[in-house]
């Protein structure tokens, strides 16, 4: 990794190490040092020993490698302890499915905090260009993350790249699907999901452009073993939908949010479906649940074929619309190289880049077949002309160049270019990410 020392002042020491699980290691301590500072950089309560204890061997599983910002020199009678780190940072490697069932590894990066004494000191910079370097140097082209705070990762050359939304579904009287169910659903134990929800996810991820693999921590969550607070979930249901075959192909889990909460409500805690039929199914099944007036899901798609398969598209109240995942590209050609492109077309891309790892101008050529050819086109006159956090926002089809280029985002050279981009970067299906990390 390069050195982050470099891009902040030396008031500061940077450590980089694994999560680590077995409390006999001599690195326990300072893993569970660094996540009680991550909960109290997002407001959170002071972690327990069992959480700590669930959480870095999830961690561990997904080899995630922390970052520690730790203040130098001697701090202040009564205040944290130097051993506390002022920043954090977080990377796991996983795969994004980027279209057409292709999968590129991808730097994922979470748990990023600046304890607010700290702030205006280079430090969230030097972590985060460190990173990205050292990914580019090994060899990834992408890099992911999804923001709490939509100000600060676009400078960073990160761009929207997927949308979700809240839902509140009435299933009182109005709840009529169209057509009939294609498989079965039954009611098992949330326990099962442990097993089974990482098999599902696979099927799901294999055939949804913008998917990322998921972390360990969402067969935990799905199956109630671990909730917010670090405990056991004991409210979480789960419901099992088998295709005609009899082969499982989806789940749903969900908790009642109580007999005091008007109107009487389910809440999805994941909803993971591998077919058509099995995301309509269970809705049938969840629109079913007596004594229960409303469903709600937080992360659902903004492309929801649920309000067409509804007699009465009413019954969904949905938020607005907020993005999801972020994405950076880390090397333009390879990213390039790695999309499958539905159509034939020639592009010259100029693309800017502020931190110097992904920019300069590359002619795309497809011939709407499996592969494209990219290559450097310096010197030659570009067709468009876009920041690379333009072009990681277009990369899976759910913003499109035209938009960027009526926003002034983009600048159209060659008449007609944004729209062969807009085709060019279509994907199979609309982007929906289902993992947050």
């Amino acid at each position: 990794m390069a050195d982050p020392n470099e891009k902040m002042s030396g008031k500061y020491t940077v450590q980089r190490f694994p999560a680590v699980a077995d409390p006999e290691d001599a690195g326990y301590g300072r893993c569970t040092t660094w996540v009680q500072a991550v909960s109290h950089g997002f407001h959170q309560q002071r972690r327990d020993d069992e959480y700590l204890a669930k959480t870095l061997a999830a961690y561990q599983t997904d080899k995630r490698e922390l970052t520690g910002v730790y203040a130098n020199g001697t701090v202040p009678v009564h205040s944290l302890g130097s051993d506390v780190p002022v920043a954090t940072y977080a990377t796991m490697r996983k795969a994004l499915n980027i279209g057409f069932g292709r999968q590129l590894e991808s730097n994922l990066v979470t748990a990023v905090t600046v304890r607010g004494t700290h702030r205006r000191n280079g430090i969230l910079r030097g972590m985060i260009t460190a990173d990205l370097e050292a990914a580019k140097d090994d060899g990834l082209a992408m890099a992911a993350l999804t923001a709490s705070e939509a100000s600060i990762y676009g400078r960073f050359g990160f761009g929207v790249a997927t949308f979700e939304r809240s839902i509140k579904v009435d299933t009182g009287p109005r709840f009529r699907l169209r057509g009939q169910p294609l498989g079965t659903v039954e009611v098992a134990d949330p326990s099962v999901l442990l097993d089974i929800a990482p098999q599902v996810f696979e099927r799901v991820q294999r055939i949804s452009p913008g998917s990322i693999d998921r972390q360990e921590y969402y067969r935990l969550l799905a199956s109630g073993s671990i909730g917010h607070d670090g405990k056991p979930d004991t409210s979480v249901r789960c419901a099992l939908h088998y295709d005609p075959s009899g082969s499982l192909d989806g789940y749903v889990s969900y908790r009642f949010k109580g007999w005091d909460h008007k109107p009487y409500t389910m809440e999805i805690v994941d909803l993971v479906a591998a077919s058509n039929a099995a995301y309509l199914d269970l809705w049938r099944f969840l629109g079913s649940i007596d004594l229960i007036d409303e469903v709600t899901w937080a992360e659902a798609p903004v492309d929801d074929p649920l309000a067409w398969a509804l007699e009465d598209p009413r019954c969904i109240e949905a938020s607005e619309i907020r993005d999801m995942l972020w994405l950076r590209i880390l090397d333009t050609p390879a990213a390039l190289r790695a999309r499958s492109f539905p159509v034939a077309g020639r592009l010259v891309l100029e693309v800017s880049d502020s931190l110097g790892l992904a920019g300069g101008t590359w002619v795309l050529e497809s011939d709407g077949g499996a592969a494209a050819v990219v290559n450097e086109a310096s010197g030659e006159a570009p067709d468009i002309i876009l920041d690379v956090t333009d072009l990681a926002s277009i990369y899976l089809g759910a913003v499109s160049p035209v938009t960027l280029a009526a926003a002034g985002r983009i600048s159209e050279k060659t008449a007609g270019a944004a729209f062969l981009a807009q085709q060019l970067f279509a994907v199979e299906r609309s982007a929906h990410c289902l993992t947050h990390f």
